[in-house]
């Protein structure tokens, strides 16, 4: 029963980490109550976006550097509360998580980000621990908009990969609300290790 969950918990772990494997609820419709509204691309006027012209990274998230390295660059990411809207889907999505809001917030972060493309353009509601999410210690969100700047790609985005950084975020929002089963899981093989039979002499 303990190893048939922890493979559960590895599979789900596994499809979330590889951006190749499409996830039912984080990635794949029908989404997730509490990852619905993360990670959205909006005009700051609500107007539809323009494809065209409204998709062009040029806040600043990448410059090049000696021998055309890709740097980091600060862009321009503004910090606030959720919106009523926003924590309410956290609220209520917690009991089916098996966790308290209070778990969910201190999992996600109290606070989330609006990340800016440009001036007119920006995917809002990322978390603060989604956006400060390390991978190899590179900030996943922030590395892959630097090698986007406009000035290094030669392009705008394409509408699919104005998407992906919302699939990039409900992510890493999916794998940090797993963090209390995994570790659960974790102390659970930890008090019932499996005592392996002596090798017989000789063998």
């Amino acid at each position: 029963m303990t190893l048939a969950a922890s493979a559960h918990l590895g599979q789900q772990l596994y499809a979330l980490l590889d951006a190749q494997i499409p996830v039912p609820g984080a990635t794949k419709t029908p989404l997730r109550q509490e990852l619905r509204a993360v990670g959205g691309i909006s005009r700051v006027d609500g107007k539809p976006l323009d494809t065209e012209h409204d998709l062009d990274v040029t806040a600043g998230w990448g410059f090049g550097g000696q021998g055309g390295v890709t740097m980091a660059g600060k862009g321009r990411a503004v910090l606030r509360p959720y919106t009523i809207v926003e924590a309410e889907a956290l609220h209520q999505s917690a009991a089916a998580l098996e966790l308290s809001p209070e778990q969910v917030l201190a999992l996600l972060g109290s606070e989330t980000y609006d990340i800016w493309l440009n001036e007119v353009a920006y995917w809002r509601n990322i978390p603060t621990r989604v956006w400060e999410y390390t991978i190899g210690g590179y900030q996943v969100l922030k590395k892959w908009l630097s090698y986007r700047e406009h000035k290094l790609l030669g392009r705008g985005l394409t509408i699919e990969e104005a998407r992906e950084v919302g699939n990039i975020a409900r992510r890493i929002s999916a794998i940090l609300l797993l963090g209390p089963a995994l570790d659960e899981q974790y102390r659970m093989v930890m008090a019932a290790p499996h005592a392996w039979p002596a090798q017989a002499a000789g063998g």
